[in-house]
């Protein structure tokens, strides 16, 4: 039986730990892009690879940015991932040049859906989970499977009922 809270194999990233590491998956990405080491366009998938998606283009000076929306989320519970917005597809072609950015992989399904469609893009997440590693190409940080990131678009800052009590 699991008597852990939900929030104690939590993950809390900060604005400035999201930023770093976005940055940090620039770097290593840097120069691998197939067109002399440059990317065609950044995709960010939404919504949570938007903003890592604008940190690596800012890195890498890569001006053409779009999205796709996948829902595969209804609040905390995963669904069927379905595409609700495809980019242009005019640019994306097989995904020849194009690097998919999120911000994380846990399933590895809403990741695995966007490379069905373009099998030969580039596939980078921030963080990643076992069970979704094999379908990202770069990342940053592993965590394990069970852990719940808490990332700073979800969280406000407020006070927390210290955890045994008040006295």
């Amino acid at each position: 039986m699991n008597d852990r809270l939900p929030h104690e194999k939590g993950f809390h990233v900060s604005w400035d730990q999201l930023h770093r590491d976005a940055r940090a998956l620039a770097w290593r990405l840097d120069g691998k892009g197939p067109d002399n080491g440059a990317w065609k366009a950044i995709v960010g998938i939404t919504r949570g690879g938007m903003v890592p998606a604008a940190i690596v283009a800012r890195e890498l000076n890569v001006r053409v940015i779009d999205t796709i929306s996948v829902k595969g989320y209804n609040h905390q519970t995963q669904s069927d991932p379905v595409v609700i917005k495809a980019p242009q597809a005019d640019l994306m072609g097989d995904g020849t040049g194009i690097l998919i950015v999120d911000d994380l992989v846990d399933s590895g399904r809403t990741l695995e859906l966007v490379r069905n469609l373009y099998p030969k893009a580039h596939f980078a997440t921030v963080y990643a989970k076992p069970k979704g590693r094999e379908q990202v190409d770069t990342y940053i940080t592993e965590v394990s499977q069970d852990t719940w990131i808490f990332f700073p678009w979800d969280m406000a800052l407020q006070y927390v009922q210290p955890y045994r009590g008040t006295d």
